[in-house]
């Protein structure tokens, strides 16, 4: 058994063992951060920890190493099917991050393995892995754990597993809740040993929170931590070590101003986050092709098997551009981003924090910058006010230059440009009138002719908010849209293919095309019938010549249309009351 008094870690008043601290120093954390030095004692003297730190305080190895010096200490080894600890993360990008610190960590510990359950992969070969190589240690996002605990008919019966359970670790417990897993998370803890010892860390404390402690925590620690050099009073909720700016532009300046900024700053890490994932695909194909040599890639929270490949392959990059929805908002550490840029303000206050909380990591350096319309100026006050977080002007872009005839010629290339820009649109305009603040980010404030010249559009959408409206100062393409033709030839070929059998549909349907027709004949017939009703009622009144039996059938007349415009007789039968009318006409006439 390895010894427990090789020493500590920074002054931590508890010993670490031997393995923990060569990892430590392996990872290059030469000092404990306050969030690290007030929760590593309380939960390896099995206490409940409940801990609000600022993004960025490292709190993944406050509760990593706890685990792992609870885990080496237990008088039972663990078997290779019992799970010993237990962590939950609201993202897929998250629990991989943490199952990366792990991995360094268990290179030591040979003794352990640890297993990741999230979506984007087959559950059976999650249950497949998990028989083969066991998992003392389980990462994972709530949906997938749910599922993995109620598949009892594929040979895993996890609720037997966990029951050796010794710690139970809710990271970014706040967003947890934010994203709807509460009903997860309540079945989950259902199936847990009440004697275990539980963390909850977050950047936030809310209701639903206090409410996940009560049920989960036994007599909490509570522990909120701030940085060093920051006034009580002020309680700022982002790093002390970040500049935080603001610009304020035109809508139709807006790309061209973005697209300047990262041309200047392409030698950097750089993250950019949009408020959809239609405006992920659409601008970030755009950045794509406007930046040369330069990396860019796009995640979102729509993509299934790529997100864990495009979130590693970032990570490794030493300068590039992530273009990103709030999916990389909460706890990922990416090394060395320089700058975290918001074109679009998140729906929430707090997940402005969260994204300005992606640099200026764990003591390092770093800047933000949000892109703000003049009819936003006054978020700038808000956030002040209600988040603590205070952002300074940024000095004027120079050299911005008009971009947006090339996006317009890309999407005259090809459909699938043009298809995005269009869904960007709408959902841009949708995401915009659920904003939180929305005395600020009016709908009905937008200038939709400049937000469309901004988004490079050839024409405007179809969408509710339009209906109705008129657009002067938009001027649509001359092109006929519908001759744009996809660059992939395969996916041509399947549009036209549509088209064609949407052609043969309509050849297909004479019937209710001639219906169509009579319909609309039969309504020009009924105003004719009125007319003469009418007519005739006048004669009647004014004492004329017309004969009671002329009356007669003129009525008839109109209660036979009014049978065929209810459906009750076809024109067929409308027709023959009609020639049999005539015939008695002309006996009658013969008589006299």
């Amino acid at each position: 058994m390895e010894s427990f008094t090789e020493g500590t870690w920074d002054g931590l008043p508890v010993a670490l063992s031997r393995g923990v601290l060569q990892t430590v120093e392996e990872l290059g954390f030469t000092h404990t951060t306050p969030v690290q030095a007030a929760c590593i004692p309380l939960f390896i003297s099995n206490k409940d920890v409940a801990a609000e730190a600022v993004t960025g305080s490292g709190k993944t190895l406050a509760f990593v190493i706890p685990i792992l010096e609870i885990l080496q200490k237990r008088e039972e080894k663990l078997k290779k099917m019992q799970v010993g600890a237990l962590i939950v993360t609201p993202t897929r990008e998250l629990a991989v991050q943490i199952s990366g610190v792990i991995e360094r960590f268990l290179k030591h510990f040979p003794q352990f393995r640890q297993i990741l359950l999230i979506g984007g992969s087959n559950p059976i070969e999650d249950v497949e892995k998990f028989k083969e190589n066991g998992g003392n240690i389980v990462i994972g996002t709530p949906g997938r754990l749910e599922d993995m605990f109620r598949r009892k008919a594929d040979g895993l019966d996890l609720a037997s597993c966990v029951k050796t359970l010794d710690v139970l670790v809710l990271d970014e417990a706040d967003r947890l809740l934010d994203m709807g897993f509460e009903a997860s998370l309540n079945t989950i803890l259902g199936y847990l040993p009440k004697q275990r010892r539980t963390g909850l860390f977050s950047a936030t404390q809310t209701q639903e929170l206090e409410k996940l402690m009560r049920a989960g925590l036994r007599n909490p620690v509570r522990i909120t931590v701030k940085e060093k050099g920051v006034e009580a009073s002020s309680l700022q909720k982002t790093p002390s070590r970040l500049s935080n700016y603001y610009t304020v532009c035109r809508t139709e300046e807006k790309f061209n101003t973005l697209v300047t900024f990262l041309r200047q700053h392409k030698h950097e890490k750089q993250l950019v986050f949009f408020s959809t994932c239609a405006c992920v695909e659409y601008f970030g194909k755009a950045l794509e092709m406007l930046i040369k040599n330069v990396t860019v890639l796009c995640i979102h929270g729509k993509m299934k098997d790529k997100r864990n490949k495009i979130f590693s392959a970032f990570r490794e990059l030493k300068s590039g551009i992530l273009v990103c929805t709030d999916v990389m908002a909460r706890g990922i550490d990416i090394p060395e981003v320089n700058w975290v840029l918001q074109y679009d303000p998140p729906s929430s206050a707090s997940s402005f924090v969260h994204r300005c909380g992606r640099t200026a990591r764990i003591g390092n350096q770093g800047n933000a910058l949000v892109f703000l319309l003049p009819m936003e100026e006054s978020y700038i006050n808000f956030l002040s006010i209600n988040q603590k977080c205070p952002l300074q002007k940024f000095p004027p872009i120079k050299d911005v230059v008009d971009l947006l005839p090339k996006v317009k010629a890309m999407a005259l290339a090809d459909r699938a440009v043009f298809e995005r820009g269009m869904r960007a649109f709408v959902s841009y305009v949708q995401a915009y009138a659920k904003h939180e603040c929305s005395l600020i980010f009016r709908v009905k404030d937008l200038d939709f002719a400049s937000l469309a010249r901004g988004f490079a559009l050839l024409r405007m959408p179809k969408m509710p908010e339009l209906r109705g409206k008129t657009f002067p100062n938009f001027k649509e393409e001359t092109v006929d849209t519908d001759s744009i033709r996809f660059k992939d030839k395969n996916r041509e070929r399947q549009r036209q293919k549509k088209i064609a059998e949407a052609k043969e549909k309509v050849k297909e349907a004479p019937v209710r095309k001639s219906f169509i027709k009579n319909q609309s004949w039969s309504k020009q017939k009924s105003k004719k019938e009125r007319r003469k009703k009418v007519a005739a009622k006048r004669k009647l009144n004014e004492g004329s010549d017309v004969d009671d039996e002329d009356m007669n059938e003129l009525l008839n007349d109109t209660r036979l249309l009014k049978k065929l415009k209810k459906g009750r007789i076809t024109e067929e039968d409308f027709d023959k009351h009609g020639l049999r009318r005539k015939r008695t006409d002309k006996v009658r006439e013969c008589q006299v």
